[in-house]
């Protein structure tokens, strides 16, 4: 094989739109595995939501959660490495939240919060991933630091907030990783970061990397990895900033990804 380890995002990429694998790629996956390398699943999700997608594939290993701020061992769930902020580094935007009535949630590495009257779309999300928030009371927050905030809206309301970024972003990172979502970090935290610190401890050169992904989370790590590869489901600029495209998510494409430059 050409490439000692292979990441692959989760949503979008890994599954198909209904959250699904396909026995396809489970096969494939498991056959890039079985050959030698090692498969790390780098996502937005924690890893109560991520380290089951290993489980049905029947493997076991790393994986990178949160955008790269936590990346978890899945058998030990220890934590590898790890990018948190304390929480007074966003009380601005906790603040704009509050004012317009912004759905939210605060992540440390395995515990996810929300207030306790989330909005109904909210919930319907969260059932969607499998996810069980900790609700908080109004105006409470989780003891200890966070790896990550995540505000949750239509797709204007999430542009509009992204075009407000100076009013609450001061000095944080915040990424699209999805239509939906706009995640807010410590300014080191990304997947490529993360993915360049386990190669480094793996003794694995960047260059015998294979990447996989199809949104703006991605681009670090596809534009680290020796082999970035983009969906075909993916925007224009995450296509430009990787190597190849191979098919969407609907087509397998991780399969045809792994049996065209794997080997």
């Amino acid at each position: 094989m050409k490439y000692d380890m292979i990441a692959l995002d989760v949503d979008g990429t890994l599954l198909t739109d209904d959250h699904e694998l396909t026995a396809g790629t489970i096969e494939a996956v498991r056959a890039a595995a079985s050959g030698g390398a090692e498969i790390v699943l780098c996502t937005g999700r924690g890893p109560a939501i991520t380290i089951p997608i290993l489980d049905q594939m029947g493997l076991a290993g790393t994986v990178i959660t949160h955008n790269g701020a936590a990346t978890v061992d899945s058998a030990s769930r220890e934590v590898i490495t790890q990018f948190s902020f304390t929480q007074d580094r966003i009380q601005a935007c906790l603040a704009y939240c509050r004012e317009r009535g912004i759905h939210y949630d605060l992540n440390t590495a395995f515990e996810l919060y929300i207030e306790a009257h989330a909005v109904p779309e909210a919930e319907e999300m969260y059932g969607h991933y499998g996810a069980s928030p900790i609700r908080l009371k109004p105006g409470a927050l989780p003891e200890g630091e966070l790896v990550k905030m995540c505000l949750f809206g239509s797709l204007e309301a999430i542009d509009e907030i992204q075009r407000d970024h100076e009013l609450w972003a001061g000095d944080m990172q915040y990424i699209r990783s999805g239509d939906n979502f706009l995640d807010v970090m410590h300014p080191q935290a990304s997947k490529g970061t993360a993915l360049r610190e386990l190669s480094r401890k793996r003794g694995i050169d960047p260059e015998r990397i294979m990447a996989i992904g199809n949104y703006y989370n991605d681009i670090a790590m596809l534009q680290l990895a020796g082999m970035g590869i983009a969906m075909d489901n993916s925007p224009d600029e995450v296509k430009a900033s990787a190597d190849v495209v191979t098919l969407s998510n609907g087509e397998e494409g991780v399969k045809h990804a792994l049996m065209t430059y794997l080997y």
